[in-house]
């Protein structure tokens, strides 16, 4: 008994001293920046009304934890600089080292926001191979969902520093954003990323945020019923039972990508392209493509990269029957390393296995199709030869559908309520392709989750800048209607919104991929707008020419522009491109469009004899915009609602 009684008494003494260690939030760790020239609150947390301390600068700072074991302190305003050391005590004591002081901008949005350095690094090499900025730092928050509650810390995460290494990790844009900012003002900065792919607008606004939009809000009141969301997912889960694999190019004796498979029955198709618009029709399933190709000696012995564009969706790459690479979605660019000693002399064979779940399938055109090895390129694309492995039956649709991540607040919960307390600079939002299927109620969550974000950090109209949509897909040549362009429209409502700045990206798409690669400008447009309202810089130009009134006049509208900088002119010198105009009916056609002084342009088309209402880039892909200022920067799309008036 009395040995059960000291057993005991340890088991509680050694829970005892297990609660009783502080700690911190993942935010306040090694390497992290700290908002310069503003009070800040420090926190974490330790056993009930334990007494913590922290020293630092030779100055102690006291505070005690509630009930709960949360404890916060402030720290008085610092000016820029480092590296420092804090060190914080209670029953334990936690030394976080190399401390900056500088400026801290929260990047938020969906995959464009997330693309690393590393996506891009084809584009940017001498920019990586320079990236010695050991007071650019990065905090990668991970993708976490919470449909019940607001949390309150990471379950992972530390700062980086952008070296040749590390800004690999480094959100591209933000990136860019970071160091053409320090390269001005060298002043440290701390970029936290906290963005997810292929996520809409309202899983990154607050329960409180979301309480004029009640079909949302009715949504997260469901959602935070555990048993609700079980079901919902036991019947997708029923629906999309897993199928035992039929791929003929797997299970034959002789595997088709096998070094010793003798093709039979196989047919021509060409590469980059797909399928469906190559003869096979609505297909879902597996094809297997193939090609012969001719590598000289002075390409073998030595490590090589396999360049496959884009393919859509999933693949499995092998060269002469060993597997070089394999992506399981179509959005990653194929870059397949390949080992020495895999290419050989003469005829190699390349197999692809493409598994394709709906739309189009197949070989992304547009894009780098090539072998490239000791400074020698191959271009693989052309003639290949392909073969069905598997036809996928039609999936059940029992119209369920659900996606943690997309629900109301739920990104918000668990990825940005953990950053509340952290002293910020301001606000980058690069996001919208998500919402895309339903734009209109975009013109308010935008400004929405403006506002619930300010509150929550309690610093007044912190700046906050958004990116617009970007050109993609296929040029339609007549004027249209687009969904992208109802969704560009509402993310100009930003601008409605006090202290924000919207870049505008028209120009630096790609028709053929939803994550465009030239994130250097689109960094430094988010840099000028920075440099403008949130570093006071009133020489900088940092938007382009946005439409401020509409006036008509004998047969034709004349435009007035905001932010014209030096002037509005046609970027090529040919004439202004994209311009559209209709009468009542309001049945577009292409106007004419005349620069007159500095912010002018008037619009007509000598068909239309009373024209009321124009639209300006009112498209998907708006290709070669020529609408600039002369600081460079491309002019919105917009249209007008109301009829022009006098």
């Amino acid at each position: 008994m009395r040995i059960l009684k000291t057993v005991l008494g340890i088991l509680l003494l050694s829970h005892a001293l297990c609660v009783a260690q502080i700690r911190l939030p993942r935010l306040i760790s090694d390497g992290m920046v700290l908002q310069r020239d503003q009070s800040l609150r420090l926190w974490g947390w330790a056993s009930p009304q334990e007494k913590v301390s922290l020293l630092f600068k030779n100055e102690q700072y006291k505070t005690q934890a509630d009930a709960t074991g949360k404890w916060e302190m402030k720290l008085s305003a610092q000016p820029t600089g480092g590296p420092f050391e804090l060190v914080f005590r209670g029953t334990n004591q936690i030394k976080v080292s190399n401390v900056m002081f500088g400026d801290v901008w929260i990047c938020a949005g969906q995959s464009n926001m997330v693309i690393p350095m590393e996506r891009v690094k084809e584009k940017y090499p001498d920019d990586i191979a320079s990236a010695n900025y050991p007071e650019i730092r990065l905090f990668f928050v991970a993708t976490l969902t919470d449909l019940q509650k607001k949390r309150d810390d990471f379950p992972s995460g530390s700062w980086k520093v952008a070296n040749p290494k590390d800004v690999l990790q480094f959100s591209a844009v933000a990136y860019f954003f970071a160091r053409n900012l320090y390269e001005k003002y060298h002043v440290p900065i701390g970029l936290i990323n906290a963005s997810v792919g292929g996520t809409p607008i309202e899983a990154w606004i607050g329960e409180e945020g979301l309480a004029k939009f009640p079909e949302l809000t009715a949504t997260l009141q469901k959602n935070k019923d555990s048993l609700y969301v079980k079901s919902l997912l036991k019947q997708m889960a029923a629906a999309n039972t897993p199928r035992k694999s039929q791929d003929k190019g797997m299970s034959e004796t002789v595997p088709w990508y096998s070094a010793d498979y003798i093709p039979k029955g196989w047919r021509r198709m060409n590469v980059p392209g797909y399928w469906e618009d190559q003869g096979i029709k609505d297909f879902n399933g597996v094809v297997w493509y193939r090609k012969e190709i001719d590598v000289p000696a002075s390409m073998t012995g030595v490590s090589a990269k396999l360049f496959l564009g884009r393919i859509v969706d999933a693949d499995i790459a092998y060269i002469n029957g060993k597997q070089v690479g394999n992506i399981t979605y179509q959005y990653p660019p194929r870059r397949y390393e390949i080992p020495a000693g895999v290419l050989k002399e003469g005829k190699n064979t390349l197999v692809v296995r493409v598994v394709n779940q709906a739309g189009k399938g197949g070989f992304v055109p547009d894009k780098n199709y090539s072998l490239v090895a000791n400074g020698q390129v191959l271009d693989i694309k052309g003639d290949w030869w392909c073969k069905v492995g598997e036809v996928f039956p039609l999936a059940k649709d029992n119209g369920v559908s659900f996606s943690a991540q997309n629900q109301p607040s739920a990104l918000f919960n668990a990825m940005i309520a953990p950053l509340v307390s952290t002293a910020a600079k301001g606000f980058l939002w690069y996001q919208g392709e998500s919402n895309t299927g339903n734009p209109e109620p975009y013109r308010d969550l935008l400004p929405a989750l403006v506002q619930d974000w300010r509150s929550r950090w309690g610093q007044g109209d912190l700046p906050f800048f958004g990116v617009q949509l970007a050109n993609f897909m296929e040029v339609d040549y007549l004027p249209s209607e687009s969904q992208w362009a109802v969704l560009r429209e509402g993310q100009l409502k930003l601008l409605s919104v006090p202290n924000t700045a919207l870049v505008v990206t028209i120009d630096l798409g790609e028709w053929n991929d939803i994550h465009p690669l030239n994130k250097k400008d689109i960094g430094y447009r988010l840099s000028f707008a920075a440099q403008k309202l949130a570093y006071g810089d009133q020489n900088v130009v940092h938007s382009g020419p946005l439409l401020a009134s509409v006036t008509p006049e004998n047969g034709k509208i004349r435009l007035r522009f905001a932010q014209a900088g030096s002037g509005i002119i046609s970027k090529d010198d040919e004439e202004l491109r994209w311009f559209a105009v209709a009468g009542a009916d309001k049945k577009f056609v292409w106007a004419q469009a005349r620069i007159e002084g500095k912010n002018e342009i008037v619009v007509w088309n000598d068909a239309v004899s009373a024209p009321l209402y124009v639209r300006y880039a009112w498209a998907d892909n708006p290709e070669n915009v020529n609408f600039y200022n002369k600081e460079g920067l491309p002019a919105s799309p917009f249209r007008t609602d109301e009829p022009a008036k006098r």
